[in-house]
């Protein structure tokens, strides 16, 4: 609902030869900053989000992921810049009495849940009562949609955090907003139950047409789970495209290290490796090709070595050097041998 006083203050719209046909967000110079921290919110961050994509905003801790999101939604106002829904300025809460966006939903880390009502009317609560019949129908299929029909009659206190979270969705989504804004969506899910929160937040995407936007401090959800990730350093989005391209080709060295946790080495200790290049070389563990030379002539010891099921983790030692690689046939390297080590691909920055 719009503040009836600020109903005419000016606004700004795209024109559609700006707008790409299948556009529903645009970020255009968007800048929020905090005075208490220089490096904290969203400085001059400009992308799009096509209809119908699942977008993960990934970024260490405090570079401004969550206040991207509160400003896509229209929870804060950007200093500068705007924030467009298809063709319209999204408007922020000093110029709408409720804020966030109609035609959005936002699920939050503390899910927003009435944990002493029921799980099918925490989701029934969300509609009029114009319409009796199909407000039970549509929480049914919302239950049903979200496979959490055996829970309908359970309070939500009595629930997972798992099982909280697709209530949580559920009830965001039973209004067939066009938009799902989803903070830290897994924090709360252990690792068996997350692959099927994946699944099924995908599935839903596909089969309501939604745009899924999340944050995640967890670059393993945006890689295995988006269409497209935006990454985030200190408040700048540095990189936005498929996951598998921004892994197998990062333009930046944060985003190798976000994506992969690779070793990171100098142009000078990479000459070791026969890597004869100038500036930052990033390698990833599993292209390190690791040997274990039968008369014991390695160059590289095996400090450590950690199952990690179907392979180990191997940290290898030369002088000031250290590296991890990974060894698939589990078991066959042990700590204290000698081995030898080449590289078959890196990664190489500026300085």
């Amino acid at each position: 609902m719009e503040n009836p006083a600020l109903c005419d203050a000016p606004f700004k719209v795209l024109t559609l030869t700006d707008l790409p046909e299948n556009r529903i967000i645009t970020v255009q110079s968007v800048s929020k900053k905090y005075s208490d921290n220089p490096f904290s919110g969203v400085k001059s961050a400009s992308f799009g989000i096509d209809k119908g994509k699942i977008i993960a905003i990934v970024g260490e801790s405090g570079s401004g992921k969550s206040t991207l999101l509160k400003l896509m939604y229209g929870l804060i106002t950007p200093e500068e810049g705007a924030v467009f829904f298809k063709a319209e300025e999204i408007r922020g809460p000093e110029k709408k009495l409720i804020p966030g966006h109609d035609s959005m939903k936002m699920v939050t880390q503390d899910f927003s849940l009435n944990t002493y009502a029921k799980v099918y009317d925490n989701i029934a609560s969300m509609l009029p009562n114009t319409n009796l019949k199909y407000k039970a129908e549509k929480t049914e299929e919302m239950l049903e949609l979200l496979r959490i029909q055996h829970l309908a009659q359970k309070r939500v206190s009595d629930l997972s955090g798992g099982e909280q979270q697709r209530v949580a969705i559920a009830k965001a989504i039973v209004t067939e907003p066009e938009v799902l804004l989803m903070d830290e969506p897994f924090s709360q899910v252990d690792t068996v139950l997350k692959s099927h929160l994946r699944a099924d937040i995908r599935r839903l995407s596909r089969e309501l047409g939604i745009t899924i936007i999340i944050v995640s401090h967890d670059p393993v959800d945006g890689l295995s789970l988006a269409d497209e990730l935006i990454v985030m350093k200190r408040g700048e989005v540095i990189e936005q495209g498929e996951p598998h391209k921004l892994y197998n080709s990062p333009n930046n060295l944060y985003t190798a290290r976000l994506l992969s946790d690779c070793n990171v080495i100098t142009a000078e200790t990479a000459s070791a490796l026969g890597i004869e290049e100038d500036g930052i070389i990033a390698v990833y563990s599993q292209d390190i090709e690791v040997s274990l030379p039968e008369d014991g002539t390695g160059d590289y010891d095996v400090a450590n070595v950690f199952y990690k099921g179907f392979h180990d983790e191997l940290l290898l030692q030369k002088g000031n050097l250290q590296l991890r690689a990974l060894n698939f046939r589990t078991g066959t390297i042990q700590e204290g041998e000698r081995v030898s080590v080449s590289v078959k691909k890196y990664h190489r920055f500026e300085e």
